[in-house]
């Protein structure tokens, strides 16, 4: 009997899952894994403790028994024949399906230079783990891109006293969707633990003993980190016909071009509202789209127009945002105590994206505001002022 397959393990394939059968469906479901291990979340891969890498489990068999889902690990699915509805399976055989998701994921970008190979990389628990027992050994440490992953990387990896150097490529660390303002700090905050930091580095080829760059400046490394972005994995719709651009193309409802198969999570890329397509790399968008495709596949219209909140924790700081941060902010909120909230406007004054940099969880609760007042049009001095609520704006929405 053909049923719900789900090609891909991870937040995204298990929250389509659960939210399917959660909404009435009752056919089978099936997720499809190409990892042996259960399914785990990604975010602490990044935030080890004392014994190595954190695998924090997104569910266990039994919950999923509960649920009637079937949880398949360690296999791929090599083919969809979509005049059949069918998944081809790496262990033989295939399964038919009524609904088909592809939550396939991404993977590292790798380094495209001489010796780019030596380069460890981080995405899965192997990965992880490799890494953090090479720093066991190693003492000069250099990581090729200054995102997200690549500061939170050097940020454990100099509490541990390694020598840490980042190189970027562009001209300033956190170039994508986080505010410059909040990019320095965190910077400076990396070079105030002796982090070096070299923007505009061109990497020419990597080596046993380093990184050299294209204008012959060397880089001392028994470890070199690739943190330079993913790749969609498409190659499995893209063999099945379906329409890949950085990303699976689906609509508002995740849906591609067969009304069959929905994508979501890393390897889709959304139409917005605008006609572009969007891809978003967020935990919180795996659960997000992950909800809205499982309701979509049990039958659901369900459309996804979430603003995508995203986070991340180095030393002491903890940096917040939600919705698009780009450009200019309207308004700056200061909350005390070094923590401050940056607001952005449409040309029609609505709100669309906050960020916050502040100790720990200090910008938490207003960015949970924030994330609720998305497409409201504010004021910009209620906004900056302290001592103006933030929840009275919410309740006056």
């Amino acid at each position: 009997m053909s049923g719900i397959v789900i090609i891909g393990a991870g937040e995204c394939g298990i929250r389509a899952a659960v939210t399917a059968r959660d909404t009435g469906y009752q056919g089978p479901i099936t997720v499809i894994g190409e990892e042996t291990a259960l399914p785990y979340e990604r975010p602490p891969l990044s935030k080890p403790d004392d014994s190595g890498a954190v695998e924090k489990p997104i569910t266990t068999l039994e919950a999923l028994s509960e649920k009637a889902i079937v949880l398949k690990c360690g296999v791929s699915a090599i083919a969809i024949k979509r005049d059949a509805q069918e998944v081809v399976l790496s262990e033989g055989g295939s399964l038919p399906y009524e609904k088909l998701l592809l939550a396939t994921g991404s993977r590292p970008r790798p380094l495209n230079c001489i010796g780019g190979d030596r380069a460890l990389v981080l995405r899965t628990i192997e990965d992880a783990n490799a890494i953090y027992a090479a720093a066991r050994t190693a003492k000069h440490v250099v990581i090729v891109g200054a995102g997200l992953i690549g500061l939170e990387l050097a940020a454990e990896l100099r509490t541990r006293n390694l020598n840490v150097t980042i190189l970027e490529a562009g001209p300033r660390p956190l170039g994508r969707n986080v505010p410059e303002q909040f990019a320095t700090k965190m910077a400076l905050r990396h070079q105030g633990a002796g982090v070096g930091i070299v923007c505009n580095a061109q990497i020419a080829s990597c080596t046993d003993s380093g990184v050299v760059l294209n204008d012959g400046r060397i880089f001392e490394a028994d470890l070199i980190i690739a943190a330079i972005g993913v790749v969609p994995n498409t190659e499995l719709a893209a063999s099945a016909g379906l329409t890949t651009e950085n990303g699976i193309r689906v609509d508002s409802r995740l849906m591609t071009d067969d009304p069959n198969i929905f994508a979501a999570g890393d390897c889709a890329a959304v139409k917005t509202a605008e006609g572009t397509y969007r891809r978003y790399e967020t935990w919180q968008n795996a659960q997000a789209q992950g909800e809205v495709a499982g309701r979509n596949l049990a039958g659901g219209n369900a459309l996804f127009d979430i603003p995508v909140w995203f986070w991340s924790d180095q030393y002491d700081l903890g940096l917040q945002g939600v919705g698009d941060t780009s450009g200019s902010p309207a308004a700056i909120r200061d909350l005390g105590k070094d923590a401050e909230m940056l607001f952005f406007f449409d040309d029609d004054g609505a709100l669309v994206g906050a960020a916050g940099l502040g100790r720990g969880n200090a910008v938490a609760k207003d960015i949970k505001i924030a994330q609720r007042l998305i497409g409201v049009r504010l004021d910009a001095a209620a906004l900056s002022d302290p001592g103006h609520n933030l929840k009275k704006l919410l309740r006056a929405a």
